[in-house]
């Protein structure tokens, strides 16, 4: 049994439903606003939305019991927080390094549309990058 049917199996259709619903956009629209915080103009805005999208998975993937996205949240929206306070552009390393998060939801997204046990965060997520090499 794959995650998609433990959770139907644990929780109200509706949640899980809404939840991968929403699941889906949120990850589908987070390479463009990573790509977005390069630009000085469009720092500001994309920085406080993928903020918004960590935490509202973050927030879901908790109450839902899914472990490892909490805790991949979790780690990013530290980071963002971080960047949201002290920065007004992200260098090539940061978006290199979010871009490979992205894709660690991208992966899951299809773990889950398939049905099967979420794939073990890769390793090279957890190495902070130098936030202040611009």
């Amino acid at each position: 049994m794959g995650l998609k049917s433990d959770l139907y199996s644990n929780f109200d259709y509706e949640i899980v439903d809404e939840f991968l619903d929403h699941y889906s956009l949120m990850v589908d629209a987070m390479e463009v606003m990573i790509l977005d915080l390069s630009k000085p103009n469009m720092y500001e805005q994309s920085v406080n939305e993928l903020f918004r999208v960590f935490h509202n998975i973050k927030s879901a993937s908790s109450y839902l019991q899914i472990a490892p996205m909490s805790k991949l949240s979790t780690f990013v929206e530290d980071i963002l927080e971080e960047m949201r306070k002290n920065y007004s552009c992200a260098n090539e390393e940061t978006i290199n390094w979010l871009l490979s998060i992205d894709d660690m939801f991208t992966v899951w997204k299809n773990d889950i549309r398939l049905d099967k046990e979420l794939s073990h965060i890769k390793y090279s997520l957890l190495k902070l990058p130098d936030l202040d090499n611009n």
